[in-house]
């Protein structure tokens, strides 16, 4: 994140950017406080926002602290930023980062555990869909996101 926090384009904007509250959080250390966007709980404001800010030049990094939160900003993420592309010639650029809830050595629950990468993949025609396993080294990591940042169009990035 303190790569992306450097280049001149990129905002920050989500729950507990800002402020502590997701394990998130703490991944955002190093990234200057003005890059950050503290957002309400309304996922499909922050994606509209997100891809506003896209249309004003701007590279959003738009944290969902769960893929199941994300579900909550499907139409905008499968009617709107994937879309864009297929009847404009404009070609957004939004970094989406979610992750999947870990269940060991504590299962958060259903409501924070649900993997559904896979499904959100086969309805997108424009948006990249990569994993991140935790087994896999930051470097790798590092990888996905600088691929995200440097290619043409939006991706989405689930971390596991």
């Amino acid at each position: 994140m303190v790569w992306l926090g450097q280049q001149p384009d990129t905002l920050f904007l989500g729950q507990s950017v800002e402020y502590p509250g997701a394990k998130t959080y703490s991944s955002l250390e190093g990234v200057p406080p003005e890059k950050r966007l503290e957002m309400p709980v309304a996922e499909a404001l922050q994606l509209g926002v997100s891809i506003g800010l896209s249309l004003e030049g701007f590279v959003p990094v738009s944290i969902f602290p769960r893929i199941n939160f994300l579900l909550c900003a499907l139409d905008q993420l499968v009617n709107h930023l994937d879309k864009l592309p297929l009847f404009s010639d404009y070609r957004p650029k939004v970094i989406i980062r979610t992750t999947i809830g870990s269940k060991s050595p504590l299962d958060a629950g259903p409501q924070h555990t649900g993997d559904y990468s896979e499904a959100i993949r086969s309805m997108l025609a424009t948006v990249s869909v990569c994993l991140v396993l935790d087994d896999v080294a930051g470097a790798d990591a590092m990888s996905v996101y600088r691929n995200a940042y440097e290619r043409p169009g939006s991706t989405l990035v689930v971390e596991r």
